[in-house]
């Protein structure tokens, strides 16, 4: 793989492949990691630049945040931000294919990009002497992209052959489409960021240039750079490489609102590589910064986070009903989602694996969980964010996602204290709210062939 892509591969994989992994520990709940001086402006074409001097190695971290991701897409027009994950690699006005990636490797550094459903970001870490060119190269792409039909063709088959090797090949490799089809009623999420193979073979160069022009403009970007170097400096650069780039004042929203779901919803699907049988359920949660979400967070952690959480105990150890038994939550910009996923053992039936995920829910929702389930979750999370935040990458991964999606840059400094405020009440009231049987999307997988067309 050239890039990495996050929201491309299957948002299930994690819990096909592997059972739950041990939880993080090695931070107490009241930690405060270190925070960062940010300082965000506002270019007159509408780039948003958020800087954040840290002077603790040589190094800058340079990102440009496109808030175009697979939800921005219509049905029958599937995977075009992903595809442009690869075509942005492709060439512009001053640099030939794949010269962005040499220019960068050739002083020592780093580049990737990733795209899921809300946002697509490219990203490069190089000494710190070196910020300017990074910032030249971004803006040369934003502004003169090569879109032609070669560049197209190309990239659209190394999409398609990732589809092919992440999602149609593997055993329970659809199941990620079958959840979000299944969960969301109207809301675009429905589509996965990788996109469909018949609106893949579909598209036209036109289509994708269309796409390019509509969201790939300095009024729907967020420039972020993280690491050691002079803010003014920075400030100037930017406003003399970008600040050329002309403003589009039309970048269209998602204004989809998703119903309230009332009742239990069940379906199966037959995956001939599924060895055995699964389950899915799957709930829509608050979006990314609702209050709610930090104590969901907890609950979802107490109820899969490592061997010794509830389900993975019931299930695996206990019951010996279920190989695997995780949960997720995917935070998100419209409706999150939260899931959990069970493999039934060898003989044991799918829906007693599904009927003991009920059981577990409904313990959290009856009962506020134990002071020691509380502290652990909490040192959890607290391990994640601080571990998360070691490079300069990583800082302005979560400083990026602070700006884009949460609407200030400086909640990066703030996203703590919240989870720490979490009381066992508030997991309790969130679990009984949010993943009411009434609010569930339930999925099996049975292995066999598909059922014939009529």
């Amino acid at each position: 793989m050239r890039h990495r892509i996050l929201g491309s591969r299957p948002v299930l994989l994690a819990l096909v492949v592997a059972t739950a992994s041990p939880a993080a520990v090695g931070a107490r709940a009241d930690v405060t990691p270190p925070t960062l001086a940010i300082e965000a402006h506002m270019l007159e074409n509408g780039l948003q630049v958020v800087l954040a001097p840290d002077t603790s190695r040589p190094v800058v971290n340079v990102q440009v945040w496109y808030r175009v991701g697979s939800k921005d897409e219509r049905k029958g027009r599937t995977g075009f931000a992903h595809l442009f994950e690869h075509m942005m690699f492709r060439g512009s006005e001053n640099v030939g294919p794949e010269e962005h990636m040499r220019y960068i490797r050739e002083v020592g550094g780093t580049v990737n990009a990733y795209t899921n459903f809300d946002r697509t970001v490219y990203w490069q870490t190089v000494p710190s002497n070196h910020l300017e060119r990074v910032l030249w190269l971004e803006a040369d792409r934003m502004a003169s992209l090569v879109v032609n039909e070669e560049n197209f063709t190309k990239e659209r088959e190394v999409v398609k052959e990732e589809r092919r090797l992440r999602f149609e090949n593997p055993p329970y490799g659809l199941l990620a489409e079958w959840v979000l089809d299944a969960t969301f009623e109207v809301y675009p999420y429905k589509y996965s960021p990788i996109g469909s193979m018949d609106d893949l073979n579909a598209a036209t160069a036109a289509d994708v240039k269309e796409f390019f022009d509509t969201y790939y403009v300095p009024d729907n970007a967020t420039l972020v750079i993280v690491g050691d170097f002079d803010p003014k400096t920075a400030l100037a650069q930017a406003r003399t490489h970008f600040g050329r780039i002309a403003r589009s004042g039309k970048v269209p929203r998602v204004n989809a609102q998703e119903p309230q779901q009332k009742e239990l919803r069940v379906l199966t699907k037959s995956d001939p590589k599924a060895p055995l049988p699964a389950v899915a359920s799957a709930y829509k949660l608050p979006s990314r910064g609702h209050a709610d979400t930090y104590p969901l967070q907890v609950a979802f952690d107490i109820l899969s986070a490592g061997e010794s959480s509830r389900m993975y105990r019931r299930l695996v150890y206990e019951e010996q009903s279920a190989l695997a038994a995780q949960a997720q939550f995917l935070l998100l910009e419209g409706p999150s989602l939260g899931f959990i996923f069970g493999i039934a053992n060898q003989g044991r039936d799918v829906k007693d694996v599904a009927t003991s995920i009920r059981d577990v829910v409904n313990g959290l929702a009856s009962a506020p969980p134990s002071d020691d389930e509380l502290t652990k979750a909490k040192n959890t999370i607290v391990s994640r964010l601080v571990m998360e935040r070691q490079t300069m990458q990583e800082k302005a991964d979560d400083v990026g996602e602070a700006a884009s999606l949460l609407g200030d840059p400086r909640r990066y400094n703030g996203e703590l204290p919240k989870y720490q405020a979490v009381t066992a009440a508030d997991v309790q009231r969130v679990v009984r709210d949010y993943l009411a049987e009434s609010r569930e999307t339930r999925l099996f997988i049975q292995p066999g062939p598909a059922p014939a067309a009529n």
